[in-house]
């Protein structure tokens, strides 16, 4: 059996959720409330293979909302994922995974430091924070959906927001080995790790966000969006791919333009439908068929027996890594959204 650890967008998202799961006794609550919440089990479901091979599946709802990152309550955050992680090991799931914040939450605040969650000791190799799927997803989008518009790779300049980042640094050993992309441009907040990325990769060219954006063909964003940015669509070249990788997905709404395509990035369409609700919560367009490339890697790793933590700290995404998990991704019948 295999899990899935995830999050609401915001509190009024959570509540209204809540109302709709039939959980009345969290849907008036306000942020305190959900503070300290349990973590929830909200459905068993089963996923096919086009293999036929058949495993069985498990979402845990963290009660983790980004506000508490946001109004510092850093404690309740990380009580969240550590909480739901417990519970994922405690229902008995072979290989879980970290969906949304919940990963970047484990890295940056060393969560690996707190094994033992009252009377559990978490055992790490349950878990998998889905990156590697994640970018190796994004990579394919990148390629497929720039043969669909016409951009040529090969006359192309790619611009990564979140450069340094788990999936944005993967993305970009990714293009660089296997693709012809004729541009990198690396854009981060950390001057020293965007130095150390040029460095690995050989090639690359550090901008500002303000100085990239325009000279980029192809944007691939899988930074958060700090409070105040925004992106005009009318300084951005035409056409221009622009690849959202972060969660929520929100960049459709904020640049609109009918020569900048906005695709949600790290999502998969599945071949066969999948009875959950899940992916209604989250508003997937076809949410029997689509999903976080990041809960497909749990699934993958199930149907593959392949019980370890396959993505796992930052930075150590290999190619050859993403391309294992994309030879089973596409083996079991998922590929990657391009509508």
């Amino acid at each position: 059996m295999f899990g899935l650890i995830g999050h609401l967008t915001n509190l009024e998202h959570a509540q209204r959720v809540a109302r709709e799961l039939g959980y009345p006794e969290y849907a008036d609550q306000g942020l305190d409330f959900w503070c300290s919440a349990p973590p929830i089990l909200v459905e068993d479901f089963t996923v096919t293979s086009v293999t036929g091979q058949k495993i069985e599946g498990r979402y845990v709802e963290s009660c983790f909302l980004p506000e508490m990152l946001a109004t510092r309550r850093i404690k309740a955050a990380t009580r969240k994922i550590l909480n739901a992680m417990a519970h994922a090991q405690k229902q008995g799931m072979n290989i879980t995974a970290l969906g949304g914040f919940s990963s970047i939450i484990f890295e940056n605040f060393k969560l690996e430091q707190i094994p033992q969650i009252r009377n559990i000791k978490l055992e790490f190799e349950r878990f998998t924070t889905g990156n590697t799927h994640t970018a190796y997803i994004i990579c394919r989008q990148v390629e497929q959906a720039t043969q669909k518009l016409g951009i040529e790779l090969s006359q192309a300049t790619v611009a990564v927001c979140g450069a340094t980042g788990d999936i944005g640094s993967a993305v970009c050993r990714w293009l660089d080995a296997k693709t012809d992309v004729k541009e990198l441009l690396l854009i981060a907040r950390n001057l020293d790790r965007l130095s150390c990325l040029q460095s690995d990769l050989g090639r690359g060219k550090i901008l500002d966000l303000e100085s990239a954006l325009p000279l980029a063909d192809i944007i691939v964003w899988v930074a958060s969006m700090p409070k105040g940015v925004e992106i005009d669509p009318t300084v951005l070249k035409k056409p221009c791919l622009l690849i959202d990788g972060g969660y929520p997905k929100n960049l459709g709404t904020k640049v609109q333009h009918p020569e900048v395509y906005v695709l949600n990035g790290g999502i998969v369409e599945h071949s066969l439908d999948i009875d959950w609700k899940i992916m209604n919560i989250v508003n997937m367009d076809v949410p029997a068929r689509q999903l976080f490339a990041c809960f497909a890697e749990s699934m993958l790793l199930e149907f593959e027996k392949l019980y370890t933590n396959f993505s796992w700290g930052r930075n150590q995404i290999t190619v050859e890594k993403m391309e294992q998990i994309g030879q089973v991704s596409v083996k079991h019948g998922f590929r990657p959204l391009l509508v």
